[in-house]
């Protein structure tokens, strides 16, 4: 039989195959996962009308093996936690415009007392002494923003390159030494792959410096670490507003870089200008490789 991964999407995809008394069953189930999560088989029976013989045959339509197999799998959809189960009343297009919007606004405040420029500056020295300065990200947010950190720094003149997958990630890590450091993305900090990676980076003594959650395994492997807060709310339907503190410290960690060597950085974004112009034309006040 195939393992069944999801009990809530199961129940709900054959609920019109159902019959009638174990339709009772999935309706009283999806009424309350965490209650039916809870619940002894009596507690169930009872609360959908049927008998206990149902819950049984109930247990093996849904694809579990007995009642025993069904509670445990709910137990497991209800630890996800209530907002990915339970919907909620739709906010009106302005409603959740503005929410969105605080949330970030929100994200941002929570981080600015977490970013001391002492932090930044033993993070800018770090890169700064680099032979070559790696960035690793996976999965979502992180692969992206690594790829906007080597933007950034490829602007200001420093050797760096982007890795999101997980074995060039690894081949990368055991080619490092000491003269080379690595900026690691990762908002919870518990990728495996990313972890594997960090421990070969130390492994061969180069320096980590890493925009993850303070508590996560990967700090611990960090000499610099960036703390990168991640409080979802309850409303799951917009994207993690997490990434918008990654990028707050992208851009000051950049902004470090560039205050540390200011002359040769304002020849380069001179030269860099001057080459998108010659390409592309446009106004003064246009983005550099935007």
């Amino acid at each position: 039989m195939t393992q069944i991964r999801d009990i809530v999407y199961q129940i709900r995809s054959c609920r019109d195959n159902l019959s009638a008394t174990e339709r009772k069953v999935a309706d009283a189930i999806l009424d309350d996962i965490a209650m039916a999560a809870g619940a002894t088989v009596d507690q169930l029976a009872n609360k959908a009308g049927v008998s206990i013989a149902t819950i049984s045959r109930f247990a093996r339509s849904v694809g579990c093996d007995d009642t025993r197999d069904l509670k445990m799998k709910l137990a497991q959809a209800s630890a996800v936690g209530t907002r990915f189960l339970d919907p909620s009343v739709p906010a009106e297009e302005s409603t959740f415009y503005a929410r969105i919007y605080a949330d970030i606004e929100s994200t941002l405040r929570a981080h600015l007392p977490l970013f001391s420029e002492t932090l930044f500056e033993s993070a800018m020295e770090i890169v700064r002494g680099a032979r070559m300065t790696y960035v690793f990200g996976m999965g979502g947010a992180s692969a992206v923003l690594a790829q906007e950190m080597q933007s950034r720094l490829v602007r200001l003149g420093y050797p760096v390159a982007a890795y999101s997958d997980a074995v060039l990630l690894r081949m990368v890590a055991a080619t490092l030494d000491e003269r080379d450091a690595v900026i690691m993305l990762s908002a919870s900090g518990l990728t495996p792959e990313m972890l594997s990676g960090a421990r070969i980076v130390k492994q061969y003594r180069a320096r980590i410096v890493a925009l993850t959650d303070a508590s996560a395994p990967l700090a611990e492997l960090a000499d610099v670490v960036i703390p990168v807060r991640t409080d979802e709310t309850d409303f799951i339907y917009k994207p993690s507003s997490s990434r918008y503190a990654m990028m707050l410290a992208i851009d000051l960690l950049a902004t470090e870089l560039a205050m540390a060597r200011q002359e040769e950085t304002r020849d380069r974004l001179r030269r860099i200008k001057l080459a998108l112009d010659e390409y592309r034309g446009g106004p003064n006040r246009l983005p550099l490789g935007d």
